[in-house]
């Protein structure tokens, strides 16, 4: 065959490719109607990694490299959720790092719900105006971001997934300001502290604001020649704007991990986490009884840290992070095994494993 009729056949593999697209993403919302009707969550990692196991083989059958299906699936099953409904709520304006989050866990076809506050979102899952929200948790560079874990102490919701984001820094401007007329830079307190050193060079006075998307639209706002914002290279484009220097952050291993919220819990996927929220009597050794038991099952700690209860001065509860899955028999025993030590103990999700993606610098 020439090379015009090689071309016919491409473009009749694709119309049938598309035309097979378009079934399955019917299909995909028909199982979205049905999920929604019995109360069965959108997402489904172990299903996820079986369709992806499934396709990797026929890809070795059919002699295409795997890796490149894989990748191409990963866009289908994106699409997917997309027509499940999935809406998420995040803080902050449009172009904000966490909904940048919320494109890389759900695809970039998912619909995103602006909040002002990180309050906003956890109502606006509890409340079921949106099924999904997102929240950064902590940064590693900043460390936690203490109101997130307050407020799972105030809201019905569940931990069901997490995902980490690689925080690249941009100093936004408009378009006719340079560097050496800027005076002030606007951002929320965590990206100001996150690139400490290339303010400081700068010289300039540091204003805080609630967001990092939303000091670019003020800015915007404000058409002032003497203005400059710390967020995402997607805010400068969503708003106008001008990236005058990227990549301004202090650390280039600077990650800011996310969970994301539901009113339900996940299926157990194999590679999960479980967080949990608990407090100890005040007495010698509490703390230590509740880790040893945590121990002694086995239970591998990926996190632990303390919060103020809100309630007694210097009393505290503690947040913590194990792997496993809180339905899987020896992680179930090891929770109530804890129990006589505590005076509360409460899970706040069992969810899939983020991909350690920080391990590839």
């Amino acid at each position: 065959m020439n090379i015009d009729e090689l071309r016919d056949r491409i473009d009749a593999t694709d119309r049938e490719l598309v035309r097979l697209l378009a079934e399955r993403q019917e299909l995909s919302r028909h199982i979205g109607e049905e999920k929604h009707r019995v109360g069965l969550p959108v997402l489904d990692a172990a299903r996820e990694r079986l369709v992806i196991e499934r396709v990797r083989a026929m890809a070795h059958e059919f002699g295409a490299d795997e890796q490149d299906i894989e990748r191409v699936y990963q866009r289908v099953i994106e699409a997917a959720k997309a027509v499940q409904h999935t809406t998420v709520a995040f803080q902050g304006e449009p172009g904000a790092f966490s909904e940048e989050a919320a494109m890389e866990f759900f695809g970039r076809a998912v619909t995103t719900c602006p909040c002002e506050s990180f309050d906003d979102v956890f109502t606006s899952v509890t409340e079921e105006r949106t099924r999904f929200g997102i929240v950064p948790v902590e940064n590693s560079s900043e460390g936690s971001i203490s109101r997130v874990y307050d407020l799972f102490l105030d809201h019905d919701v569940r931990v069901c997934g997490e995902t980490a984001l690689r925080i690249v820094h941009c100093l936004i401007a408009g378009t006719n300001t340079s560097l050496g007329d800027i005076r002030r830079v606007y951002s929320h307190p965590q990206a100001l502290g996150q690139c400490r050193e290339f303010l400081a060079h700068l010289g300039c006075e540091l204003v805080p604001a609630y967001d990092t998307a939303g000091s670019v639209k003020m800015v915007s706002e404000q058409r002032s020649g003497e203005a400059a914002a710390v967020a995402g290279a997607r805010a400068a484009e969503l708003y106008g704007m001008r990236v005058v220097a990227t990549g301004i952050e202090d650390s280039k291993s600077n990650y800011t991990r996310f969970f994301i919220l539901s009113k339900r819990d996940v299926p157990p996927s194999g590679q999960d986490k479980t967080s949990i929220v608990f407090s100890v009597r005040h007495e010698p050794g509490a703390l230590y009884e509740a880790l040893r038991v945590l121990a002694e099952r086995g239970v591998n700690l990926t996190k632990i840290e303390s919060r103020p209860t809100r309630q007694q001065p210097w009393e505290y509860n503690f947040y913590l992070d194990f792997e496993g899955h809180r339905l899987d028999p020896q992680f179930s025993e090891a929770l109530r095994s804890i129990e006589p030590y505590c005076i509360f103990v409460r899970v706040l999700g069992s969810y899939p494993k983020a991909k350690p993606v920080w391990k590839t610098l």
